[in-house]
C-alpha cells in the first residue's frame, strides 16, 4: 500500500461522523483520540468555516489539532531509522519540520474531501507501560472492513500517535522504505530538497487542484 493511500485511509478514519461499538473498556489513549476526532468534526461542520473565504482559517484549525494528535518528532525518527543517528541537530529539525508539513498537508487535503458514509468501530485498546495501541475498524459505504491500529505513546499526560498501521502495513515503514531509497540512491540532502519542494508546492497552490494532484 502506497503512503498516500495510507494517509487517505487514516484521514477517513479520523473524520468519520458515526462511531459504533461499546466504550466501557476505553482508556485514556482511546478517549484522547476520540476527543481530537470530535474537534476535527466540529471544525468541518462549522458553517462559518465552510465558506471558501475562511478556507485558510479552517485549514489552520485542522493543522493545530493534527499537531496535538501526532508526535511528529517520534514519527520522523522512526521513519529515518538508522539515518537519524548520523544527522546533525539542524538536519534533524529541518527534516521533522518538512516531514510534518508533508503529513499535515496530506491530512488536511484529504479530510476536506470527506463526504460522509463511513463508520468507525473502536475494537479495543492495548496498554504496555507508556505504549498503547488503539485498534479500530473502518467500515466503508460498501461494507468493506479495513482494520486500522493507532500506535501511541504517553508524553506527560498526553497520548500521541507515532504510527498508523492499515491492514497490517505501517505508515512509518512505508515512508521509511521510500526515504531510504532516496538517501541510498542520492543523499539525505536530496531528500530534504524534495520535501522542501513539496512544501513550496503547497505554499504556492494551497488548496488548489494542482497541489492535490501532486500529492496523490
Amino acid at each position: 500500500m502506497r503512503p498516500a493511500r495510507m494517509v487517505v485511509a487514516a484521514v477517513i478514519t479520523m473524520a468519520v461522523v458515526v462511531s459504533t461499538g461499546g466504550s466501557s473498556w476505553a482508556g485514556a489513549p482511546t478517549e484522547q483520540l476520540r476527543a481530537r476526532v470530535d474537534r476535527v468534526l466540529a471544525v468541518l461542520e462549522d458553517p462559518a468555516l465552510k465558506q471558501e473565504a475562511r478556507a485558510a482559517d479552517r485549514r489552520a484549525a485542522i493543522r493545530a489539532i493534527a499537531n496535538e494528535l501526532f508526535d511528529f518528532r517520534e514519527l520522523s525518527q522512526r521513519t529515518l531509522a538508522r539515518h537519524w543517528q548520523g544527522r546533525t541537530t539542524a538536519e534533524r529539525e529541518e527534516f521533522v519540520t518538512l516531514f510534518a508539513d508533508l503529513l499535515e498537508r496530506s491530512y488536511i487535503d484529504k479530510i476536506e474531501t470527506y463526504s460522509g458514509g463511513e463508520r468507525i468501530q473502536y475494537v479495543g485498546e492495548s496498554l504496555d507501560g507508556e505504549q498503547a495501541v488503539v485498534r479500530t475498524k473502518l467500515v466503508t459505504k460498501t461494507g468493506t472492513e479495513i482494520p486500522l491500529d493507532y500506535r501511541m505513546h504517553r508524553t506527560a499526560d498526553r497520548w500521541l500517535v507515532y504510527d498508523v498501521t492499515i491492514e497490517g502495513v505501517s505508515l512509518v515503514a512505508n515512508y521509511r522504505t521510500q526515504f531510504n531509497r532516496i538517501i541510498q540512491q542520492s543523499s539525505f540532502k536530496d531528500l530534504l530538497a524534495r520535501l522542501a519542494a513539496k512544501k513550496e508546492e503547497g505554499l504556492t497552490g494551497d488548496g488548489g487542484p494542482e497541489k492535490r494532484a501532486s500529492q496523490r
